[in-house]
């Protein structure tokens, strides 16, 4: 059976939201994006196996689209992120993409029950990243198998949270960790 793993950069507040650039996702006056710069270069090693070993990747639409726009360009063959990513399924929830571009999309309606369905297929775990939004829909149904979640040892105050506000209880049990020489320390949970 495939699992649905999250992997999300978080700050030590719990913000997941506009890692990756400046003007990523500005909701709500976010002015913090591209936060996980000073420790971006880790991230490759730790991430690429994982990428590898992934049966596919889900995503929300929001970051689907902002995927999409980068990393089918993506063409050099030693990146093996980009070689994951644009050889392996992706799926989308999404209830207005209508015409997914990206080669091997499909979307997602019913987020509970097709994600259901998808974990009882073969072949290795489904990873989710970024999309917050999606992440508090799966967890509130329960269709997470794993979180692992690499800590950046920065408080942004204000921002996107990983887990909503008004959220179910969810105990969770600690699998692993490991830290790297920036600070940067990677923990995996799995629901109890």
């Amino acid at each position: 059976m495939s699992r649905i793993d999250v992997v999300e950069y978080v700050s030590l507040d719990g913000v997941v939201q506009g890692p990756g650039h400046p003007g990523e996702d500005r909701d709500g006056g976010f002015e913090h994006g591209g936060w996980t710069a000073p420790l971006m270069h880790e991230h490759a090693s730790y991430l690429s196996d994982q990428f590898n070993a992934a049966g596919g990747f889900l995503l929300g639409r929001r970051t689907y689209e902002i995927w999409a726009s980068y990393w089918p360009t993506v063409t050099d063959d030693s990146d093996r992120i980009a070689a994951a990513l644009n050889s392996r399924p992706k799926y989308v929830a999404s209830t207005t993409l209508r015409h997914p571009k990206w080669r091997g999309t499909k979307v997602i309606r019913d987020v509970p029950s097709e994600i259901a369905e998808l974990r009882q297929l073969p072949g290795g775990p489904i990873l989710v990243m970024g999309s917050s939004m999606l992440v508090h829909t799966l967890t509130t149904h329960r269709l997470v198998d794993h979180y692992q979640l690499l800590v950046h040892p920065v408080v942004l105050g204000d921002g996107k949270k990983l887990f909503a506000e008004h959220g179910p209880r969810l105990a969770l049990q600690l699998l692993d960790t490991t830290s790297t020489a920036g600070g940067l320390v990677i923990l995996r949970f799995a629901p109890e």
